[in-house]
C-alpha cells in the first residue's frame, strides 16, 4: 500500500546547553585503555550520495501485538519480537505471522517484556528480556524452514542486569567487529549509570557467548560506554562510526557518537554542557514530546531513528548529524527501524504498546525503497 505519509522539513538540532544544576559528582570513570574509536570492518569507498526514502511506502504486515524488535535470518526471514507476550513471530512473504515460540520467564510491564532481538552468523537468535528482578539476554537455536521454524530451547549469554518498569533499554545488535552490543537503562537508579561496576545506564560490549573480549576500555569488564540514561538504538556508519539514540527525563533527547570507555553524562548532564566536565555531549538533541527516540538504523550514509512520543521518523546525515529531516507523520508511534535484506528500509509501528492510539491494522511493519541522492 502506498501512502502519502511525508513531510520533509530540514530541523536545526536544539543547540541549548543543559545541565542538572542538582547534580554534583566526582571526575568521570578513566578507562584502563586509551581507545578513540570503535572496532572497525575493513570497506570499499562508499558510492557518491546518500540513500534516503524514495516517498513510496508499502505495507509488509499488520496485527502485530507491541511488537519491538525486527531481526533477519540469513535466509531473509524476518522475525518480530512482541513485548507483552513473550512471542517471538516469523513474518511470511504474504505478510501473514506465526509463533515460532515463546521466551519463557518474561515478566512484561510498564517498559519492560520481551525487547530487542538480533541474530548472529550462525544464525542464532539473541532476545533481551526483562524477568523477575533482572534482564537478561539469552540465545536459541531456529531450526526449520521458513513457514514451520521453532524456537529451540534457551542458553542464557548473559543474566543480572538490573531491571524495572521504566529504563530498561534493550537493544541487540552485532558491531562489524563481530561483537554483541547490548543496551541498558539505569533501572531508575540514576547513580549507577555513573558506576562501571553497575551494568546498568550503559552499553554493553560482549563476545557471542557474553564473555568480555581482551580489547573492552574496562579490563575484564563488558561496559563498553557509561553515563546512559535510557538507550534504545544502535547502529554504524560504513566508516565504523557507532551512533546511538537515547532517552533524555524531561529536557532533551539524544543522538550520540560512540566511543569505547566514553561517559556520556547521565545523571549529571541531560543533553550538551557536560563537555567541560570531562562528559561527552550528543550530536543532536530534541525536546522529547518531539522524538523519544527508539531503534535506529545506519546505510548508505543516512541515520535513521525511529520517534515514539514525536510519531515520526528522523533522517540524519551520518556526516554531518547535527540536523535532520522528519518523516512518516501519520503512522504513530515508532519503536523500530531496521535494513532488510533487499535493502529497503523497514519501520515498527507502536501503538498497541499502551502509550499510542492504535488504528485498524495497528501494528504493522512498513517497507519504505531507498533511493541515492544525486542518482
Amino acid at each position: 500500500m502506498v501512502g502519502s505519509r511525508w513531510v520533509s522539513v530540514a530541523l536545526l538540532a536544539a543547540t541549548a546547553a543543559w545541565s542538572l544544576s542538582a547534580c554534583t559528582a566526582d571526575p568521570p570513570p578513566t578507562p584502563q585503555t586509551s581507545v578513540t574509536s570503535a572496532p572497525t570492518a575493513a570497506t570499499t569507498p562508499p558510492p557518491e550520495g546518500r540513500l534516503v526514502p524514495d516517498g513510496s511506502v508499502e505495507t509488509v504486515a499488520t496485527d502485530l501485538a507491541a511488537p519491538w524488535s525486527i531481526a533477519f535470518l540469513s535466509d531473509g526471514t524476518p522475525l518480530v519480537s512482541e513485548r507483552d507476550t513473550g512471542r517471538i513471530l516469523e513474518v511470511a512473504a504474504d505478510g501473514s505471522t506465526r509463533e515460532i515460540g515463546t521466551v519463557g520467564g518474561v515478566v512484561a510491564g510498564g517498559e519492560g517484556g520481551l525487547l530487542g532481538l538480533a541474530v548472529d552468523d550462525q544464525d542464532r537468535l539473541y532476545a533481551y528480556s526483562t524477568g523477575s528482578g533482572e534482564n537478561r539476554i539469552d540465545r536459541f537455536a531456529v531450526t526449520g524452514a521458513p513457514g514451520s521454524l521453532v524456537l529451540g530451547d534457551p542458553e542464557t549469554v548473559l543474566d543480572g542486569i538490573p531491571a524495572e518498569r521504566i529504563h530498561n533499554g534493550g537493544r541487540l545488535a552485532f558491531g562489524p567487529d563481530g561483537m554483541l552490543y547490548a543496551t541498558t537503562g539505569d533501572a531508575d537508579q540514576r547513580p549507577s549509570a555513573q558506576s562501571v561496576d553497575s551494568l546498568a545506564g550503559k552499553i554493553l560490549r560482549m563476545t557471542p557467548d557474553g564473555d568480555p573480549p581482551a580489547d573492552n576500555p574496562f579490563e575484564d569488564s563488558l561496559v563498553y560506554s557509561l553515563g546512559h540514561r535510557n538507550p534504545q538504538g544502535i547502529g554504524w556508519a560504513e566508516d565504523g562510526t557507532m551512533f546511538a539514540s537515547e532517552f533524555g527525563q524531561d529536557t532533551w533527547d539524544e543522538l550520540n557518537i560512540i566511543v569505547p570507555g566514553g561517559n556520556y553524562g547521565w545523571p549529571e548532564v541531560e543533553g550538551s554542557g557536560g563537555a567541560e566536565r570531562g562528559f561527552i555531549d550528543p550530536v543532536q538533541q530534541w525536546t522529547p514530546d518531539e522524538a523519544s527516540p527508539s531503534g535506529l538504523a545506519v546505510t548508505g550514509g543516512t541515520v535513521f531513528v525511529a520517534g515514539l512520543g514525536g510519531e515520526r521518523l528522523f533522517a540524519i546525515d551520518a556526516s554531518a548529524p547535527e540536523t535532520s529531516e522528519q518523516l512518516l507523520d501519520d503512522d504513530g508511534r515508532i519503536r523500530d527501524v531496521t535494513i532488510a535484506p533487499d535493502g529497503t528500509l523497514w519501520v515498527l509501528t507502536n501503538n498497541t504498546d499502551g502509550r499510542g492510539s492504535p488504528r485498524e491494522g495497528d501494528d504493522r511493519i512498513l517497507s519504505l525503497p531507498l533511493t541515492r541522492t544525486g542518482d
